[in-house]
């Protein structure tokens, strides 16, 4: 029903499939070419067929720490005016919420962490590949690693946007439909500074997303 769309850096690709020249390649990506913008869209929809949109008045901040809420920060705000700018670009016509719109679009900053505990058992050497004892001048020995536990802490910033079809909104199983969704993942997501070429990108990935003026 739906198809995705994957974008990366054309640098970031050729670094992964050099890696077996360079041992961390991803240390050297800058944070720009660490971004990665997923785009979904359902290919049953004729973008075409809608021609208003409305968006949020402000941004709901999802997080596993706390409850969730919205938030209106310049960031937001700056957020928000480019997602309305590049859908007027497309031939969409802004209105109010209350004008009953063809389009509605929801913004969400997403805030988790993870936490995860690994316990390692041990291992011993003499598998095939491992240096023998012997080599080391004590012949019949072998060697070993105790067990132990590691914590594992990650932090993952992102944003989702969807937009949903009001136009043909099903009133007998109060159904709404997303026809279009992107996500925004990587270093730098939350920083305004980026804002403009992210969520060009996002739009210029999804070519199908316009209407006939």
């Amino acid at each position: 029903m739906k198809k995705t769309g994957l974008m990366l850096s054309a640098l970031a690709v050729a670094m992964v499939l050099i890696s077996s020249c360079r041992k961390e390649p991803l240390n050297d990506m800058t944070a720009d070419e660490s971004r990665i913008y997923v785009t979904n869209y359902d290919e049953k929809a004729d973008f075409t067929s809608f021609k208003t949109f409305s968006i949020v008045d402000s941004v709901a901040v999802i997080s596993n720490r706390e409850a969730s809420k919205k938030e209106l920060t310049q960031y937001d705000k700056q957020l928000l005016a480019q997602l309305k700018s590049q859908m007027q670009s497309r031939g969409y016509t802004l209105v109010d919420k209350a004008a009953k719109p063809d389009l509605a679009m929801n913004v969400s900053r997403i805030d988790v962490t993870s936490t995860s505990i690994g316990y390692n058992p041990g291992y011993w050497a003499g598998f095939p590949g491992y240096w023998d004892a012997g080599y080391w001048g004590y012949p019949g020995f072998n060697y070993w690693f105790p067990s132990y536990y590691s914590v594992f802490r990650y932090n993952e910033k992102s944003v989702a946007i969807d937009l949903v079809d009001l136009k043909n909104a099903k009133s007998g199983n109060n159904q709404l439909t997303a026809i279009w969704n992107a996500m925004l993942r990587g270093t730098g997501v939350w920083n305004g500074n980026n804002i403009d070429s992210m969520v060009k990108s996002i739009f210029d990935q999804s070519q199908y997303l316009k209407t006939t003026l």
